[in-house]
């Protein structure tokens, strides 16, 4: 019988990797040396080997080259929005979202002439009316439409239930009835600075209170047919934030089967604002470029790119277009849409995802011991620990030990950015009263921009 290439060499396990590593080191220590330290307490090592493996590699029978492109529109006026949808989907997108801020906008009228069957449709409501989602059922019903209800997403951005805790769970429940699906909006923890793991069992312990509500109020048929939607927000930190996705996965199903709920979830991916910057704004195509990359290879169903100038910028073709051709180019030109999970068999990637899932899973069950994550909310604690951690990384970039190009380092002195600023880029304190103290999304250049635009 013939040989294969790789039969024809012999193998080398990690001990004998190890050793001519530090034979080349010629004294220097390995650990000290080689070993990467990361704010998720990972030590990353210089090389990945199969006998490093304590658990088996993830597994999933989900494959990447289905993602969608999506692209986001705030409903202001209807014929416009609809306009814009149709041009939108005529130039590539594959997937809308909407963000609707009142009961004024009919959702019929805004999806005249729009393909249902080849479209898939996110809405966003900016408030909680269970009345308005029943008039609609015909179409919320629809597999193609998911609502995004999250009341709890809410309670965390705004400070405040949309009425009040018992009310809010009472219009969930009948929201379902006409919509069912869910949404667990995690790139509210991201933005505020939280660690990938904090991420992971903060999105747990948010969907672990919708389980626990729900449990008790419909039966188990009803259960299968929820679909929960996570909304991630996607960071620069490339191959973690691939296992990042995929960690997620591995803890949905896990805690979806132990209250019998429909184990398969869908991930709506977006690129972090944390990281973008107003000076040398290019650079932030970069930045979502590789972010969207992450997202792919991670995973995700639905990717929905941040324009490059959306922190300020009022929404805008051009920005629209760069944002959505970016994805057009990884789908179609870079061939992302044609392997079937990359990622699989990767030694680093395998054990991120298992040592992610593992860290996860023990914030998880801490969070759930210590009463669960609406009293931790109540009490600040989530909050306090994603500021502490927000804090360490500010430090890391103030030192420079973070890089962002062209605002920490090399800054292009000529760039001008005040007659720029359509929107107010930096965080805006609105004194008002509360019911816990809600999570704000801070970008780690603003206080250099900041002062950087009283010196022009």
């Amino acid at each position: 019988m013939t040989k294969t290439l790789f039969d024809q060499f012999p193998e080398v396990s990690s001990k004998q990797w190890k050793q001519k590593i530090q034979a080349d080191l010629k004294g220097a220590d390995y650990n000290d040396t080689l070993i990467w330290k990361t704010s998720e307490g990972i030590d990353v090592k210089p090389f990945y080997h199969l006998d490093f493996a304590e658990e088996p590699l993830f597994r999933d029978s989900k494959t990447n080259s289905n993602w969608k492109i999506c692209q986001t529109i705030y409903v202001q006026h209807i014929d416009v929005s609809n306009t814009k949808v149709l041009e939108a989907l005529n130039r590539g997108a594959e997937s809308i979202r909407f963000i609707i801020p009142s009961t004024e906008i009919s959702l019929s009228e805004l999806l005249k002439n729009i393909d249902l069957e080849s479209t898939t449709i996110y809405i966003r409501l900016l408030f909680l009316n269970s009345e308005y989602v029943k008039s609609f059922e015909k179409i919320l019903g629809k597999e193609s439409v998911k609502l995004e209800t999250d009341i709890i997403g809410h309670l965390c951005e705004t400070g405040n239930w949309f009425q009040d805790l018992s009310t809010d769970h009472e219009q969930l429940a009948s929201i379902l009835k006409s919509a069912p699906s869910i949404s667990i909006n995690t790139a509210l923890y991201q933005n505020a600075g939280a660690t990938m793991v904090q991420q992971l069992a903060y999105g747990m312990a948010h969907l672990n209170e919708y389980f626990n509500f729900l449990d008790a109020k419909i039966d188990k048929n009803q259960k299968s047919t929820i679909q929960m939607v996570f909304q991630v927000a996607i960071g620069s930190n490339y191959f973690f934030e691939i296992a990042k996705l995929r960690a997620l996965r591995v803890l949905y199903k896990t805690v979806a089967q132990e209250f019998d709920f429909n184990t398969d979830c869908l991930i709506f991916a977006q690129p972090t604002k944390r990281n973008k910057t107003i000076y040398d704004y290019n650079t932030n195509m970069l930045r979502t470029t590789t972010e969207c990359m992450s997202a792919i290879l991670g995973e995700a169903d639905i990717i929905d790119n941040l324009p490059y100038d959306a922190i300020y910028h009022k929404n805008n073709e051009f920005g629209d277009r760069i944002a959505r051709n970016q994805l057009l180019v990884l789908k179609h030109e870079s061939y992302f849409d044609k392997v079937s999970n990359p990622a699989d068999g990767a030694y680093y990637i395998e054990e991120l995802t298992n040592t992610l899932a593992e860290k996860g899973l023990n914030l998880f069950k801490d969070i759930e011991s210590n009463s669960g994550f609406l009293k931790m909310l109540k009490e600040g604690t989530i909050q306090r620990k994603i500021k502490e951690q927000a804090s360490k990384e500010q430090e890391s970039f103030n030192n420079g030990e973070i890089t962002l190009l062209g605002t920490n380092k090399h800054p292009n002195p000529s760039d001008k950015m005040n007659g720029e600023l359509e929107l107010y880029p930096f965080i805006k304190t609105d004194i008002r009263k509360t019911l816990i103290e809600p999570l704000i999304g801070y970008r780690l250049a603003e206080k250099l921009e900041q002062e950087r635009l009283k010196t022009e």
